[in-house]
């Protein structure tokens, strides 16, 4: 072919514009043929809503506008009906490619399992913050007589006691039983009049009862040094205490020397 023939450099001259015209004919094609024509480049949808549909009704819906989801999580909410859309990516009012996928979050039919925590021991203030991270509900708090206040002393779920690690489900709801610090029995007053202060101490404590304010007093005649001789309140018959509150005495003799460190 004589065309093909570069007997001189005007010929390799126009060999070479030939190559190159053909070549931009080609990234013309390319670029704003074939791609458009593959990739709809320049056409895009505005993604709609679906954060509150149900999923059964999703598909038919975003196949009418060319997109399609993915549920990428789901979480159980008490409130709210299973299968319900809670949130999507991307947003609603951006702008998308046909067959883009929508990632969604929905709404678990059946609440997950998890183990139960451990709340005795700790305040009840605490016991609400623990039940709160773990989508537990809150339920009845029931105070009973005991010295530890606002301690959690028992966990019941429909009134049976549940274990640390036992098996429940999210949203239950777990009772608690929570001592109030004082106690609402009340008891005749114990009388410790006559006895060493020292045993004395003891036996109020052994039943719930705390030391208020001690006198040291001259003794009188027949009194022994070192035992009760007044106590407030005083054990008179009918007179009644609950556990927890405080009892003054009164101590013959002088205050014992206080050991310095």
């Amino acid at each position: 072919m004589a065309f093909l023939k570069s007997d001189t450099w005007l010929d390799l001259v126009k060999h070479l514009l030939v190559i190159v015209g053909v070549s931009l004919l080609l990234l013309f094609l390319f670029f704003f043929v074939y791609l458009p024509i593959t990739t709809n480049h320049g056409e895009t949808i505005v993604v709609p809503k679906v954060t509150g549909m149900q999923l059964d009704a999703l598909e038919d819906y975003l196949d009418e506008r060319d997109l399609a989801y993915f549920v990428d999580d789901s979480t159980y909410r008490p409130n709210l009906p299973p299968g319900m859309v809670l949130t999507q990516e991307p947003k609603p009012g951006e702008k998308v490619k046909e067959g883009r996928k929508i990632y969604i979050q929905v709404a678990m039919k059946n609440p997950p399992v998890i183990k139960m925590p451990k709340l005795t021991e700790g305040s009840v203030k605490n016991a609400q913050m623990i039940l709160n991270s773990y989508d537990l509900v809150v339920g009845k708090i029931t105070l009973v007589p005991d010295l530890q206040q606002n301690q959690v002393l028992k966990q019941e779920v429909n009134g049976k006691e549940i274990k640390p690690g036992d098996p429940i489900t999210k949203g239950t709801k777990v009772d608690l039983t929570v001592g109030d610090g004082l106690g609402n029995q009340e008891f005749p007053v114990p009388n410790v009049v006559g006895m060493p202060a020292d045993e004395a101490t003891t036996l109020l404590a052994g039943q719930g009862l705390q030391i208020g304010e001690t006198f040291y007093q001259a003794p009188e005649e027949g009194q022994t040094e070192g035992t009760v001789v007044k106590q407030r309140p005083e054990a008179a018959s009918g007179a009644t205490i609950r556990s927890g509150q405080l009892v003054d005495l009164w101590v013959a003799g002088k205050e014992p020397l206080k050991a310095v460190d």
